[in-house]
């Protein structure tokens, strides 16, 4: 589920639709959580699905580390990518922003993370990086996970509409790992490593 404080707006022919903010939303609030309606599909079901819908589902839905296939239910599968993006993926099936969201700010995550199966090269943003590749995540994590540690300790501290989303196990974890009783499970723990041939 996306995060109540945003809203669907068109943002360019060439990104189509994206997710933003309609109030503030300051860093550490989680933006997003997989919850009980988002659809999980394995493999096999993707492989049965029909040619001009599987590209719709191939658009609109990420792979999680042990090879299943999200389609979220809301906003939340029109988040654009950006190199320099505002929210993360943490790998505990939830996203945070990683620094304050404007009102009327795009909401915005690093397709790095999804389990691509082939390049994606999307605008020029001026950075190093040009295209998202099928292992960003093996080349990236320690950089995301820096982002996210600075911001983690802040979850327990400002409003999380979200929270309650969280199973209580994943609740424990954040409470551990806020008061420096646990490490952060990094984001290399995202990564799904087979069938990746189609880059």
């Amino acid at each position: 589920m996306m995060h109540p404080h945003t809203r669907l707006e068109w943002i360019n022919d060439k990104k189509g639709f994206g997710v933003i903010a309609t109030q503030m939303i300051p860093k550490g609030t989680i933006t997003w959580v997989q919850d009980q309606l988002d659809i999980v599909f394995l493999q096999k079901d993707a492989d049965e699905l029909n040619p001009i819908t599987r590209e719709a589902f191939e658009k609109y839905s990420f792979r999680n580390s042990a090879g299943e296939y999200i389609l979220c239910w809301d906003l939340a599968k029109y988040v654009n990518h950006s190199f320099k993006s505002n929210c993360l993926s943490t790998a505990y099936n939830f996203e945070i922003a990683v620094r304050d969201i404007q009102i009327g700010e795009e909401l915005t995550d690093d397709y790095g993370y999804l389990n691509i199966s082939e390049e994606f090269i999307p605008e020029d943003e001026g950075v190093e990086r040009k295209a998202v590749q099928p292992d960003d995540i093996l080349k990236c994590y320690k950089e995301w996970d820096l982002d996210l540690e600075r911001v983690f300790p802040l979850i327990l501290d400002i409003a999380q509409p979200l929270y309650q989303l969280l199973s209580e196990s994943v609740q424990q974890e954040i409470r551990k790992i806020t008061s420096g009783d646990k490490k952060m499970l990094s984001t290399k723990n995202l990564y799904f490593m087979p069938e990746k041939s189609r880059i």
